[in-house]
């Protein structure tokens, strides 16, 4: 390609991000009037998660290439939290300290421009929500090896919050540490999940090394960075914050590996077209219970995406059902499959209908 071909490929690029940055701007002026429009209100408010998920699905349907549709969803997601900022600024509670897988998955359904609160367990995540101290949670709710996070499940059984989205996160787990070399390493701290889901990976090329759960992956690097002996299991965020080298990347054993994480609020979200509803609910003890309660969604062509069991709490060998189901609670078929679950289940509990995480 001659010079001057290619000086006036990159006048054409220059003059377009002068656009991009007016339009940009001119999104952000816009954001602001609507804000005025909106008057005084709680500062959650200028989120709405079922608005954000329109947008991002009007962004997939106009994409014509060769920018991927993830690519240009984590944009518009990224503008849509700049813009946001300008009204006010969410504080986001997650699983700490920095470098978190949670904390990636608040970056990705909420953008960089939120203030992260880092706590260092689940229970504290909803509770700073439940007392308003923070806008809003993410919280892990289940792994695609691993199964479920039963402390999450346990606390939505108690709590008032209701959820308010999902987030749907890639996990490639990576061998982190000073070591000069993987012989010389005789710990690995990790967060227990993370842990199992590398646990053949390990057995094979760290078989001696003492394996240490902590409560995070980012916690695990804070402490492998300390120890020259030590190894951390744990993500690249994690790796850069804490400034360890990578003795080697992508070592979980399930390629498809992914995490599945909860946005927690405490208001309920209108339909946005492409939802999911969650309920808990336990059942009559007698032949057959669970088999009439299923039925329910079925009979009013309601589709079942998960179900997951749980100890009650309440007497021994008693058990509670999360069910999650496509649409909204405010759909026609989705309601009439709810009233009809209150009438034949010993309790029935909404957990939250939401917008579907999208790529």
């Amino acid at each position: 390609m001659s010079d001057d071909k290619l000086a006036a490929l990159r006048g054409e690029i220059d003059a377009l991000d002068q656009q991009l940055v007016q339009l940009l701007n001119r999104r952000g002026r816009l954001a602001l009037k609507t804000a005025e429009l909106k008057g005084r209100q709680d500062e959650a408010a200028y989120y709405r998660p079922e608005r954000e998920a329109q947008i991002l699905e009007r962004v997939r349907q106009l994409n014509e290439g060769p920018l991927s549709d993830e690519a240009l969803a984590q944009l518009a997601r990224e503008i849509m939290s700049a813009c946001r900022a300008l009204e006010a600024r969410l504080r986001i509670a997650c699983l700490g300290p920095a470098g978190t897988f949670t904390q990636s998955a608040v970056f990705r359904h909420f953008g960089h421009s939120v203030e992260t609160a880092l706590f260092s367990n689940i229970d504290q995540v909803f509770r700073e929500v439940e007392a308003g101290n923070c806008h809003y949670g993410v919280a892990p709710v289940e792994n695609s090896v691993e199964g479920a996070v039963n402390r999450t499940l346990d606390l939505l059984t108690e709590s008032k919050l209701k959820i308010n989205g999902e987030v749907e996160l890639r996990i490639h787990q990576n061998l982190l540490s000073r070591a000069a070399a993987m012989e010389d390493i005789e710990t690995v701290y990790s967060h227990e999940q993370s842990l199992a889901q590398c646990r053949h990976w390990l057995d094979e090329h760290l078989p001696r090394a003492r394996r240490a759960p902590v409560a995070s992956n980012a916690e695990a690097a804070l402490s492998a960075s300390q120890d020259p002996k030590a190894a951390a299991v744990a993500g690249k965020g994690a790796a850069r914050l804490y400034e360890l080298p990578l003795l080697s990347e992508n070592i979980e054993d399930d390629p498809d590996n992914a995490t599945r994480f909860l946005v927690l609020g405490r208001e309920a979200v209108a339909a946005s077209g492409r939802d999911k509803t969650s309920v808990l609910f336990a059942t009559p003890s007698r032949p057959g219970a669970l088999l009439k309660l299923l039925t329910c969604f079925a009979n009013h062509g309601v589709n079942m995406t998960r179900i997951e069991s749980r100890p009650s709490r309440q007497a021994a060998w008693e058990y509670v059902f999360f069910a999650d189901v496509n649409g909204h609670r405010d759909d026609e078929e989705v309601a009439a499959a709810l009233a009809e679950l209150r009438d034949k289940a010993a309790m029935v509990k909404w957990l939250g209908s939401y917008p579907a995480a999208v790529a």
